[in-house]
């Protein structure tokens, strides 16, 4: 495999993919250490706007990881890590589905069940966390945005993007 970075890239995202607790976006930390600060394929702000943008998209909250690809590889960086993301996923939902449908009353799988709930909470707001570190970049008024945008997020029944749409507005015109 050597230092392809979408090999490398493809590895890492399967790896994630089996252990996303929560959704894949809960695997964005260790996925932005390993393309910024591990191997410098990019920075902390681009990869921060390529999340921006896929959550911003209509599809799954993985999508971030085929831009990620695109960026590092193209065409061929996007399909392999998409593929590499869906893959492992599949494969334990095909084998899992059956007998997790057939022990619903069984110990194990309350606890199991029990378990991952708060895994996954802690690995959603380790996300947060990150990302607003990386979009902050030092200058509170990208800070003040941020607390905004949570604000509108918690309090109202906006659709997320209004907040996003009146950030990039600001950055427009220069104000952020």
């Amino acid at each position: 495999m050597g230092d392809d970075p979408v090999l490398l890239l493809a590895l890492k995202v399967a790896t994630l993919a089996c252990v996303a607790v929560g959704g894949y976006i809960t695997t964005v930390p260790d996925l932005q250490r390993f393309v910024v600060s591990e191997h410098g394929w990019m920075t902390a702000e681009l990869f921060v706007t390529l999340f921006a943008v896929a959550q911003a998209a209509p599809g799954p909250n993985f999508l971030v990881v085929t831009l990620l690809g695109w960026s590092v590889g193209g065409i061929f960086g996007a399909l392999l890590v998409t593929l590499a993301a869906i893959l492992p996923t599949t494969l334990v939902a095909y084998f899992v589905a059956g007998p997790w449908e057939r022990h619903k009353q069984a110990r194990w799988r309350i606890v199991v069940s029990r378990t991952i709930a708060p895994i996954a909470v802690g690995m959603v707001l380790a996300t947060g966390a990150l990302l607003t570190h990386s979009a902050w970049g030092g200058d509170w008024r990208r800070l003040a945005v941020t607390a905004v945008t949570i604000g509108i997020s918690l309090f109202t029944r906006y659709n997320p993007l209004v907040p996003l749409a009146l950030a990039a507005g600001l950055s427009v015109l220069g104000v952020l």
